[in-house]
């Protein structure tokens, strides 16, 4: 269907649609906006930022200060578009299913050490490639293609980051069962060790490597230049 102007007058939509156009066709991806400019733009309308907001449902990456230091409070980025929801059949088809309880939060938060299932960050805690973004985790769906019975739905821990990034496609445990099989024999044996410890293994080489990214950097200096002598 044809995209309709964000303030045609004609268009009979709700805040959250006409907000999306609005992002998309004044703020543009990659741009940010604040609250008062949602304000200008829907003077009328009470909690139109929460109405934007819930665009995060239909697979809208919004950032706000909580995720992303260098923005303020005041400010948020338009990082992506999801779902046109201005399109009824494609707002029907990704309408967000009935929310996780705090208790299954919590549960599934506990089972997966409260990290992120994909990248291995804990809630708070910077990125190593960008100290100004924090990890911010939450608890979402995703699809797992079983080796034996189809497909399947699970809830997971990831960081707003990983979501962002993920283009949505079905964890292929079948997938992995293969490259497990194929794996010489041990590897298989050492493999199996990490699954009933729950964690990977590491060589000396690992620990003295991790040991020493540990040390402060004047103190790095000093083991390189005694290394040298």
């Amino acid at each position: 269907m044809p995209v309709p102007a964000w303030d045609d007058p004609e268009l009979k939509a709700g805040t959250m649609v006409r907000g999306a156009l609005w992002l998309v066709q004044v703020v543009r991806e990659g741009n940010t906006f604040t609250k008062e400019q949602i304000r200008q733009a829907f003077p009328r309308v009470s909690q139109a930022d929460r109405r934007i907001r819930d665009l995060r449902d239909y697979g809208w990456v919004i950032l706000t200060n909580s995720e992303d230091a260098t923005l303020t409070a005041e400010d948020q980025r338009f990082e992506r578009a999801g779902v046109p929801v201005w399109d009824p059949v494609a707002r029907r088809a990704a309408a967000p299913q009935k929310a996780i309880s705090n208790k299954e939060k919590q549960a599934v938060f506990a089972r997966d050490h409260f990290m992120c299932t994909v990248c291995g960050i804990s809630g708070g805690e910077s990125y190593h490639d960008d100290s100004n973004q924090s990890a911010v985790l939450s608890v979402t769906r995703r699809k797992a293609v079983l080796p034996h019975s189809g497909e399947e739905t699970y809830f997971v821990t990831e960081c707003k980051r990983c979501r962002a990034g993920s283009d949505h496609s079905p964890a292929r445990a079948d997938e992995v069962l293969n490259d497990i099989r194929s794996l010489d024999p041990n590897d298989a044996r050492r493999l199996a060790r990490w699954m009933e410890r729950d964690c990977r293994g590491t060589t000396p080489l690992e620990r003295a490597w991790s040991a020493y990214r540990r040390l402060p950097a004047e103190a790095q200096a000093e083991v390189r230049a005694a290394l040298q002598a």
